[in-house]
C-alpha cells in the first residue's frame, strides 16, 4: 500500500488521504501546539508558501504523545495554528506516531532511515518526512532540524514535480 492509499481524516473530521495531494511533493510533520519546537510552524508555513505554486505542500499531523504537548481538540488546534502562526497548509487528524496505536501513515514513514541511517520511532514533535509526488519517501529530518535548513530546502527543490 502506498502512502497515498492510507485513509486519514482532515483536522475537521472529513475522510481523506494523502492521495488527495498526489502529484505534489509533501513535507509530512507531526506537530504540537505547546512544545519548545512549536515556533517551527513559522518556517513550515514559509516553506509551504514559497513552494506551493511548484507543486509542494506541508502537511501536519498533530500528536499528543510527547509530553502531552498537543492536548487540544481539533477545533482548538485549528484555531491556534491559524491565529498564532497563520497556518494555511493542510492539517490532518491527531494521531499516534509511535507504539501499538501508531497510525498507518507513520507505520510507513518510520520505516525510513534518516541521514544517519537510523529508522524507527519518531523522536519528538516536528519530525519531518519529505514525500515525493509518487508517494515514496525521499528524506527524513529529525525534530531539531529547522524547516528552512539548507538541507531541507535542497531536498524539497530536488524532489519537486517535473
Amino acid at each position: 500500500m502506498s502512502l497515498h492509499d492510507i485513509p486519514v481524516h482532515t483536522l475537521s473530521g472529513d475522510p481523506s488521504s494523502l492521495g488527495a495531494l498526489a502529484g505534489k511533493t509533501l513535507l509530512v510533520v507531526n506537530v504540537a501546539s505547546k512544545c519548545g519546537l512549536t515556533p517551527q510552524y513559522e518556517g513550515l508555513e514559509r516553506l509551504h508558501e514559497r513552494f506551493a505554486d511548484q507543486g509542494f505542500a506541508v502537511v501536519g499531523f498533530p500528536c499528543n504523545q510527547f509530553g502531552g504537548q498537543e492536548p487540544g481538540t481539533a477545533d482548538e488546534i485549528a484555531e491556534f495554528c491559524s491565529a498564532t502562526y497563520g497556518v494555511s497548509f493542510p492539517m490532518f487528524e491527531k494521531v499516534e506516531v509511535n507504539g501499538p496505536g501508531r497510525h498507518p501513515v507513520y507505520q510507513e514513514l518510520t520505516a525510513v532511515a534518516d541521514t544517519g541511517g537510523e529508522a524507527g520511532d519518531i523522536q519528538w514533535n516536528f519530525e519531518k518526512f519529505l514525500v515525493r509526488p509518487d508517494g515514496t519517501v525521499a528524506a527524513r529530518f529529525r525534530p531539531r532540524t529547522d524547516p528552512e535548513d539548507p538541507a531541507v530546502v535542497k531536498a524539497i527543490e530536488e524532489n519537486l514535480p517535473a
